[in-house]
C-alpha cells in the first residue's frame, strides 16, 4: 500500500460527490426557465450536496480527531428549512400569478425570474 488512508479516500469520494450536486443545483437555479422548476434545483441538489460535504467532516473528525455531532444538527436544520422554504417561494408564485400585477420594467435585457409564465412556454 503506498500509505494512503482509506478514510480519506472516502472522504475525498463524499466531497466530489458534494461539490457536483452544489454545482448542479447552482447551474439549475440559474438556467431553468420556469421559476416553479427553478426551486427544485437548489432545494433538492444543493441540499444533497451541502449534506455530502458535512457527512465528510463528520467522517473526517472522527476519524483523525474526537469528533462533534455539530454537524447532524446542520443537517437537520437543512433538511428542515430547505422544504419549508421552497413551499413559501412556491406560494408567492402562485400568488403573483394570480393577481397578475405587473412588474416593473429592468434596464438593459435583463428579465425577472417570476415574468415567465406557463402559457408563454414553447
Amino acid at each position: 500500500m503506498n500509505g494512503t488512508d482509506p478514510i480519506e479516500v472516502v472522504v475525498a469520494v463524499l466531497l466530489i460527490i458534494g461539490a457536483i450536486f452544489t454545482l448542479v443545483g447552482g447551474y439549475g437555479l440559474l438556467k431553468l426557465e420556469n421559476p416553479m422548476s427553478r426551486l427544485h434545483a437548489p432545494t433538492k441538489a444543493g441540499t444533497l450536496g451541502v449534506g455530502s460535504m458535512l457527512v465528510a467532516s463528520m467522517v473526517y473528525a472522527f476519524h483523525h480527531a474526537e469528533g462533534s455531532l455539530n454537524e447532524i444538527l446542520i443537517l437537520v436544520f437543512l433538511f428542515v428549512s430547505a422544504p419549508v422554504s421552497a413551499n413559501f417561494i412556491a406560494k408567492v408564485h402562485i400568488h403573483r400569478d394570480r393577481i397578475g400585477t405587473p412588474l416593473p420594467e429592468l434596464e438593459g435585457e435583463r428579465e425577472w425570474a417570476t415574468k415567465v409564465k406557463p402559457e408563454d412556454e414553447t
